[in-house]
C-alpha cells in the first residue's frame, strides 16, 4: 500500500509516519523503483503500535530501542522481552497512580 493508504489505515498522518520512519520509530519502509514508500500489513502494524504506546507516554528512546531490537529477532529475544517487561511494568505504575488520582476526585465529589 502507498503512503495515503497506510496513512488512512492507520489514523496517522503521513508526515507522522515519515517522522516515525525518520527516526527510527519503524523499521525502514521498501520503496519501490520509482522512490515510493510501498507499505506491508506488518508496516502498518508497527504504525498502529508505536502510536499506541505513544498515547500512553512510552519513551520514544524505549520504543526505538525496541525496533532496533526488532531488526535481530534471533538474537534478541530476551532482551526484548525485558524491555516489553520494563515497559508494561511502568505502564502499571501509572495505572495506579491515576486510579488513586480517581478516587481522590470521587471523593471530593461526593464530599460537595
Amino acid at each position: 500500500m502507498n503512503s495515503k493508504e497506510v496513512s488512512q489505515q492507520t489514523n496517522t498522518s503521513i508526515n507522522t509516519i515519515r517522522y516515525f520512519e525518520r527516526i527510527g520509530l519503524i523499521p525502514q519502509v521498501k520503496r519501490n523503483h520509482d522512490g515510493l514508500r510501498v507499505f506491508t500489513e506488518a508496516d502498518a502494524d508497527w504504525i498502529r503500535f508505536i502510536k499506541q504506546m505513544r498515547e500512553v507516554d512510552l519513551s520514544i528512546e524505549g520504543l526505538i530501542e525496541y525496533v532496533t531490537l526488532s531488526n535481530q529477532p534471533e538474537k534478541s529475544a530476551q532482551a526484548r522481552k525485558d524491555l516489553l517487561t520494563e515497559q508494561r511494568n511502568e505502564l502499571q505504575d501509572q495505572i495506579n497512580r491515576l486510579e488513586v488520582a480517581k478516587d481522590e476526585l470521587q471523593r471530593r465529589i461526593l464530599a460537595k
